[in-house]
């Protein structure tokens, strides 16, 4: 299994991943997506006038159920839609993937992924607005959005039919690639890796874990859309109280070490340790965890928002900010504070094995390790959570994608595969897992930022008619009473 994982990495970092050379000097270098990432997120920030600060109060309104109207249309609510979104990113990229992105390019890469996660909020809102934009009703009732639909759609709208045409079938293949990487096999790897370090039983038969995995996330996928929501729905805030209350309880405890450690990123973030690779090195590490955490830019997510019931698209957009807002400047924030006050990332210390394997899940869990002995227990369970709910919403990414290739009629198809990929992944090798979910992942930006690129100009105007219509008072006449 290893080798074909290894056979994929190499095709896609040759294809897609050639490094930008930004000088002579080592570490000079930048991958191309990631680049292709920054100047997305910078461009369209500015294009839009900063809307990730604008309209963030009124997109609060929005998640809340204020602006409901008569003429909503969608399967599910604009909150249900956010949390199932957040139940895919906010997971394994936020605790495995921070202290990996730490340990690979040091504190100074915390900096970086902050930043991301500021223009990230920008591209999530272009993504999802297209969504809205170009999503169709199938005739079986079912919404079928995403990148697939306005890159197909919206090209075609741009005199870009074939172009079109074949960044979409590229896209929804990438997609299901990571839905079965990033999405599920990297997920069950880093859970098994967290619960097996209290559960030693798990390290005799680790098989056992992946089926019980297997057995669950197979009952809820198997309902489809309302019910992957309505889990989200319940399982995602409750989830992330934890993780942020045991987070606090930990930064409290160290608290003689927070601003030591604030000083450590903002000073590595431009000059690092040799080690990191150089300044680039940590921007790399920085941006890659971002959007591996996030998804901004890379498409995913707007598969979902595209099902939620609004009236004008951009209103599903503005909910979409929060995404990369809670998932990366805040909980990833949270667990990059709490590896770097607690130095369980040093690659010389107590827990150099765990550096070194890329065992980001149980690394985070040492470093809640040193408050309170039990804590690790606790939060290894948290991490199964976050594994299962990130699986779940991949799951209908991944079968959107299936179904835009293949028809509706071979879904069930997809559902098998992806719950067989959870029984075989837990007795797979980590570290290959995370290099073959990273190029999956970050190859899906290459076609989706060419659309929102392509395609800005028709959230502009989306956009422009909206806030029109928002400063007249227009849009309180149309709620609900």
């Amino acid at each position: 299994m290893n080798s074909i994982f290894e056979q994929i990495n190499s095709f896609l970092a040759t294809f897609f991943f050639f490094d930008i050379l930004l000088g002579k000097a080592e570490g000079t270098s930048i991958p191309f997506i990631v680049a292709w990432l920054i100047v997305g997120g910078i461009f369209l920030t500015f294009r839009f006038g900063f809307i990730n600060i604008r309209m963030f109060f009124h997109a609060f309104k929005i998640i809340t159920g204020k602006y409901k109207t008569a003429d909503d249309v969608g399967e599910i609510t604009p909150f249900q839609s956010l949390t199932t979104a957040l139940s895919a990113t906010v997971g394994l990229g936020n605790i495995a993937g921070v202290a990996i992105a730490i340990c690979v390019g040091g504190p100074g890469a915390t900096f970086w992924m902050i930043l991301a996660g500021f223009f990230g909020m920008t591209l999530k809102f272009t993504e999802v607005t297209l969504a809205q934009i170009y999503r169709q009703k199938r005739p079986d009732g079912r919404i079928m959005g995403g990148a697939m639909q306005y890159l197909s759609l919206g090209l075609t709208s741009k005199g870009y039919a074939k172009t079109g045409n074949i960044l979409a079938a590229v896209f929804a293949f990438l997609a299901i690639g990571a839905s079965l990487g990033a999405g599920n096999a990297f997920q069950t790897s880093q859970a098994m890796g967290a619960i097996s370090e209290r559960i030693p039983f798990f390290q005799q038969y680790p098989i056992v874990f992946g089926l019980i995995m297997a057995t669950i996330v197979g009952f809820v996928i198997i309902g489809g859309i309302k019910r992957i929501a309505h889990t989200a729905e319940t399982i995602v805030p409750f989830m992330v109280l934890i993780y942020l209350i045991t987070s606090v309880w930990i930064l409290v405890h160290h608290a003689s070490a927070v601003p030591h450690a604030v000083s450590v990123i903002f000073n590595e973030a431009f000059n690092p340790t040799a080690a990191a690779g150089g300044v680039i090195g940590v921007i790399v590490q920085g941006f890659k965890r971002a959007a591996f955490s996030s998804e901004a830019g890379i498409g995913s997510a707007a598969i979902v928002h595209s099902t939620a019931s609004v009236k004008y698209p951009v209103r599903q957009g503005m909910v979409a900010l929060y995404e990369p807002f809670i998932d990366t400047i805040i909980i990833c924030t949270m667990t990059a504070l709490v590896i770097v006050t607690t130095e369980v990332y040093d690659p010389g210390g107590t827990f150099a094995d765990l550096v070194a394997a890329k065992q980001g899940a149980a690394l985070t869990a040492a470093a809640y390790g040193t408050v309170v002995s039990w804590f690790p227990t606790v939060l290894s369970f948290i991490i199964v959570l976050f594994a299962f709910s990130t699986m779940i919403s991949w799951s209908y990414y991944g079968e959107r994608s299936w179904t835009y290739l293949f028809g509706e009629k071979y879904t069930l198809i997809y559902k098998i595969i992806f719950v067989f990929f959870i029984t075989l992944a837990s007795i797979t090798d980590a570290s290959t897992l995370l290099e073959f979910s990273d190029l999956l992942m970050l190859g899906m930006a290459l076609p989706n930022l060419m659309g929102l690129y392509i395609l800005q100009g028709d959230v502009k105007a989306n956009l422009d008619v909206y806030l029109a219509k928002w400063k007249d008072g227009e849009l309180d006449k149309e709620l609900l009473q």
